[in-house]
């Protein structure tokens, strides 16, 4: 595995001009910032992107509106009370994706947001205090507590809210692959430990946000 300086080196490289704070991006939320989300805007970002999933953003965002609404603004006390009929019922507002599944899900992880938030004070702070160390283990929490939040969703996820996080997409697989982290799509927890372990060792060695790293080897690749 090629230290962080040598993928930075190669990185430049292939974007020859371009300055590295562009291909870098920016930062996480700081753990104050994080902490100082409300939980109904990270349940609405969080449904935002199970929604967005196969769709173009743009149609989303002409819905969100109609989403905010039909949802109580997103305020998982008040979304974890609806009841199944209350929810079917919602495929019937031609305003709404109309997706039973989503919509189900987005009541699911109002709940998940609902019993973390009472333990840690909000949301936010629970996703802040979790360490940055073992952010495939807060992945695992998303999919096994939450729903349609597994694959990259939950990541993603995580990325709009502001906490850091890589992303798995193909160009960074691809980029692990090379820098023989892994051998294949990390699913199975040996491979995400081990993918873990790298994000650990080049934050170590860079002080950049683990986020930045996810796109710097993304770009790695040409």
């Amino acid at each position: 595995m090629k230290s962080f300086e040598q993928l930075k080196d190669q990185t430049l490289n292939h974007h020859k001009g371009t300055p590295l704070e562009a291909l870098l991006g920016p930062r996480a939320r700081t753990h104050a910032e994080l902490c100082a989300v409300p939980d109904d805007r990270i349940l609405s970002a969080m449904s935002w992107r199970i929604f967005c999933a196969g769709l173009k953003r743009s149609v989303v965002d002409g819905k969100w509106p109609a989403f905010e609404k039909a949802f109580f603004g997103f305020v998982p006390e008040k979304v974890s009370l609806m009841s199944d009929e209350h929810l079917e019922k919602l495929m019937q507002n031609r305003d709404l994706i109309r997706h039973l599944g989503k919509i189900k899900a987005t009541r699911i992880n109002a709940l998940m947001i609902e019993e973390a938030s009472r333990k840690a004070g909000g949301f936010g702070r629970f996703l802040a205090d979790w360490p940055v160390e073992d952010t495939v283990g807060l992945w695992q929490f998303f999919k096994k507590e939450g729903s349609q939040l597994g694959g990259n969703s939950g990541a993603y996820s995580l990325r709009i809210i502001g906490r850091d996080t890589p992303v798995l997409t193909d160009d960074v697989v691809t980029a692990l692959k090379a820098q023989g982290v892994v051998d294949k799509r990390p699913t199975a927890q040996r491979d995400l430990k081990l993918v873990q372990e790298a994000f650990n060792q080049w934050q170590q060695e860079s002080g950049l946000d683990q986020c930045q790293i996810s796109r710097l080897l993304a770009h790695s690749i040409g």
